[in-house]
Parts: structure tokens; C-alpha cells; sequence
């Protein structure tokens, strides 16, 4: 099966402004939900993505600091194709990405060093 062509530029990436983590907790009461931006119960502990401000308050431990892109064109859930575009072209750029699929938009996570190629390579394909 061969990925789609898709203009990346259509889907209107825009880059949030801030510092974001991923914590695990063990007890999601904790976390106030007015910081959470995502969570996910997973066997091991509740997945949050927060704020890196609002986890360093928390005092929640975290390995990773993250750029938010979102993509501002409604894609459809069941859409084809559309994280293995932005997925490959970032990988071809050695650029990780962690993808959070909301029902109005995808969000993707890169390393906070990363941010700025990482947008122009989503809206111009080039760095």
C-alpha cells in the first residue's frame, strides 16, 4: 500500500507558543484538568501532556520537552494516510514526532529544539 500524496500546507500546521511534557501519574485527581491538555489510562499510570511550567508546579517528573503543532484543517478520523505524510516527511528530516489525534484536528508533538524546521518543513517542505 503506497502513503497518499497530500499537500501538507493544506492541513494549515500552526505552531502553539510554550514549553509541553509528557508525565505519567499514578493518580489523575492530582492534576488539576483547567492544565491538562491530554490524558490517556494506560496500564502502567495515566499519561498526561501538560505545560512544562504547570508540571515543573506540579512537581511532575518528565523526560522530554516538546513543541505543540497543531493542524488547524479538520481532518476526519478515518482519513487515510494523513500521519504518514507529516510523519515521514518529519522522520526524513530526523525529526521524532508524537501525533494526538482530537476529533476536530492532529496534533503533533516535536522536540522543542526541533520546532522551527519542524513548521517550515510542514508548511513549505524545506528547511
Amino acid at each position: 500500500m503506497s502513503i497518499p500524496v497530500i499537500d501538507l500546507r493544506s492541513l494549515n500546521p500552526q505552531l502553539n507558543e510554550g514549553k509541553y511534557v509528557f508525565s505519567s501519574v499514578l493518580d489523575i485527581h492530582k492534576i488539576p484538568r483547567t492544565v491538562s491538555i491530554m490524558e490517556f489510562q494506560e496500564e502502567e499510570g495515566t499519561t498526561v501532556i501538560l505545560s512544562q511550567e504547570d508540571a515543573d508546579r506540579l512537581g511532575l517528573e518528565y523526560n522530554y520537552v516538546a513543541a505543540w503543532i497543531t493542524l488547524k484543517a479538520n481532518t476526519a478520523l478515518d482519513a487515510v494516510g494523513i500521519t504518514a505524510a507529516f510523519a515521514g516527511l518529519l522522520a526524513d528530516h530526523e525529526i521524532s514526532c508524537n501525533v494526538v489525534a482530537g476529533f476536530h484536528h492532529d496534533h503533533i508533538f516535536v522536540p522543542y529544539v526541533d520546532r522551527l524546521r519542524a513548521i517550515q518543513l510542514l508548511t513549505h517542505g524545506t528547511t
